[in-house]
């Protein structure tokens, strides 16, 4: 079954909630938070872009958020930070968050981005041209996945950071 990728709209909030809970329950690497993490993402004003995945009945079957990373002092120019990622359990592995990663990643280009950053699985981000780049890496977070891509930048100096609305929850 096809899917279309557009922005999130308001009526979508409960749908996404309800998928990204769905997707993370029971995930030794999730926080279980995760749906919880979108809606405060939203309320303090960090979600950058927010992308659904809608079947042909128009019912959300993904979702992606990016957010605005700091890198440094903050004076380089916008990178942004993947994550979370969901798509509900039964759509799982027919390419759906690949499509909104793809997706998201040039409306990002043209807004301008320098890049993308995330913590995730190298084996599976580096197929969208992620690398690992530990020495960038926020204090809080494991070198090993932290993942950089570039997009129209080509210089990283200094350490990101995500807001702080990811450590608040757990997430």
């Amino acid at each position: 079954m096809m899917v279309k990728i557009r922005v999130e709209r308001e009526s979508d909030w409960d749908a996404i909630r309800d998928v990204t809970e769905q997707a993370f329950r029971g995930k030794p690497y999730a926080g279980e938070d995760e749906h919880i993490l979108i809606d405060k993402m939203r309320e303090e004003g960090v979600l950058a872009l927010s992308l659904v995945a809608v079947d042909t009945r128009e019912q959300v079957v993904g979702q992606v958020s990016f957010s605005l990373a700091r890198l440094g002092d903050g004076g380089s120019g916008p990178w942004y930070a993947l994550g979370p990622v969901a798509v509900v359990p039964t759509r799982q592995g027919e390419g759906i968050g690949s499509q909104l990663i793809d997706v998201g990643l040039s409306s990002l280009c043209e807004r301008g981005a320098l890049g993308c950053i995330l913590v995730g699985d190298p084996n599976y981000y580096e197929r969208f041209g992620f690398q690992l780049y530990p020495e960038a890496c926020p204090e809080a977070e494991p070198p090993e996945y932290f993942m950089l891509k570039f997009l129209l930048g080509a210089e990283v100096t200094g350490r990101f950071s995500f807001d702080p609305v990811f450590y608040a929850l757990g997430a």
